[in-house]
């Protein structure tokens, strides 16, 4: 398994009744590998990890890792609190056959740095699969700064880091720090993609690719290919779509956009609430700008 391309943060979707809709996500898997995306990443913010119980987790992971069947990577999110509660999803994730494992950053209470590499290092050291760092600092307040990554990049089995800062300069610095070791890079912020592919990051993790499946990717196909003005277009068409994202908490307007566009992934668990209505023409206006061409 190489790290790198255009990832997808993949949404859970929800029937009616709030329980996972496996038609869904079967359509939903079939598109993006049908669009070229390099790996399914699940569990993770867009995928609401965060409302969803063990068992639940378990159930998806199993379900995508099986319908997937090895046509790209799956990588798992088991992010949590409790560093002996995430090494048991770990371990569970790594038996049903996740390629790789995403673990975020333990939120709510402020951490230290020892304790933030002993959490990954214990974890690590629980599973033999690849283990991917994720620093989301806006939302965990424990950010995973420079040294600590370049110090957990030492560990034979972590081999790379989505980065959801927002800052460029962040992910700058974790390439530099780790340039000397086997150890990628990973833009978490949509709008970075590229800039991050010009410092040497290895591809992305993209909620928007959801719907944007196509302009994501020719983001990075494009950079690859050396066409660095094309990729700067793409790169600049997805800032309308990302903009209508403010319209309701995470992810509400992305599985609004998605369903509208033919993927009926419902709606996202409370207590997140549905897209108000005074905001769901605007949103259909923007995706039917997207996707004019293909109507």
């Amino acid at each position: 398994m190489t790290l790198g391309g255009l990832i997808t943060a993949m949404v859970t979707p929800f029937d009616k009744d709030n329980t996972i809709n496996w038609q869904a996500t079967e359509k939903l898997i079939d598109h993006l590998i049908s669009k070229q995306v390099s790996g399914l990443f699940i569990l993770g913010t867009n995928g609401e990890f965060h409302v969803m119980t063990k068992e639940e987790k378990l159930d998806f992971a199993k379900y995508v890792v099986s319908y997937t069947n090895k046509r790209v990577p799956v990588y798992v999110g088991v992010g949590g609190n409790d560093t002996n509660e995430v090494i048991s999803l770990a371990k569970d994730m790594e038996s049903i056959g996740a390629d790789a494992l995403s673990v975020i950053a333990p939120y709510f209470v402020k951490l230290k740095e020892e304790e933030l590499y002993e959490h990954f290092k214990a974890i690590a050291r629980n599973v033999t699969i690849p283990v991917i760092l994720y620093n989301m600092p806006g939302l965990t307040g424990n950010p995973l700064s420079p040294t600590l990554v370049k110090k957990l990049a030492d560990i034979t089995n972590i081999i790379g880091i989505k980065d959801s800062s927002g800052n460029i300069d962040n992910i700058k610095a974790y390439i530099d720090e780790t340039k000397e070791k086997d150890f990628k890079v990973l833009s978490g912020s949509d709008s970075l993609i590229l800039n991050a592919l010009k410092l040497g990051a290895a591809g992305a993790v993209a909620a928007t690719s959801n719907v944007l499946t196509d302009i994501d990717v020719a983001i990075v196909r494009e950079y690859q290919a050396g066409n660095l003005e094309k990729a700067q277009d793409y790169q600049n068409s997805i800032e309308e779509f990302r903009r209508i994202l403010k319209y309701g908490s995470i992810p509400s307007v992305l599985k609004y956009a998605l369903t509208y566009v033919g993927h009926d992934v419902g709606e996202a668990r409370r207590p997140v609430l549905p897209v108000l209505d005074e905001y769901q023409q605007d949103i259909k206006d923007v995706l039917d700008n997207y996707f004019k061409e293909e109507n």
